[in-house]
């Protein structure tokens, strides 16, 4: 996969939670999901199939039905924002799975997001969404902090209705 396609230097960061490239705006929301093996596997095969993106209420239309690195992603927000991006790494161990993108021209922000699933030593399982960007799009710089709120939102949404679909009785059963 060459780095030349996306729109930033640092394509890969998000694998370090902490890093965040000069200029951009770090982002980190961790949800806890519930508890055990189950609710784990569950919400892992929702964030690896897209499920939990469609759930939010997304348009998702993606190269592949599973995530892996290099599979296009396009997500649609309202029907009208078109935002293009590249599968870079996937995690898919007994503990812990997911993925982050990177953005491709002509989406309205310029960096990259991860959607991770872990079970703690003690059972707890947790979606952490990592992130860093900056406006791309005029639209985006235009919303200034109501943008960066509409990101943590959205984070904060997937963690919400990733719960309903890992969680027995919700949505995903």
């Amino acid at each position: 996969m060459s780095s030349e396609d996306f729109t930033y230097a640092d394509v890969g960061a998000t694998r370090d939670e902490g890093f965040c490239p000069p200029g951009f705006r770090p982002m980190n929301v961790r949800t806890r999901l519930g508890e055990g093996e189950e609710v784990f596997r569950r919400a892992s095969e929702a964030v690896l199939t897209w499920e939990m993106h469609r759930a939010v209420g997304v348009g998702v239309d993606a190269s592949a039905d599973r995530a892996a690195p290099g599979v296009d992603v396009t997500v649609t927000l309202a029907g009208m924002i078109k935002a293009p991006c590249r599968v870079i790494w996937t995690v898919e161990e007994p503990r812990r799975a997911g993925w982050a993108y990177g953005t491709l021209p002509g989406h309205p922000e310029i960096g990259e997001e991860s959607f991770v699933v872990d079970r703690t030593g003690d059972g707890t399982v947790w979606l952490t969404v990592n992130a860093f960007s900056r406006a791309a799009k005029w639209y985006a710089r235009a919303g200034g902090p109501a943008t960066r709120g509409f990101q943590h939102a959205y984070a904060r949404r997937c963690g919400t209705v990733l719960r309903s679909l890992a969680t027995p009785g919700g949505a995903g059963t």
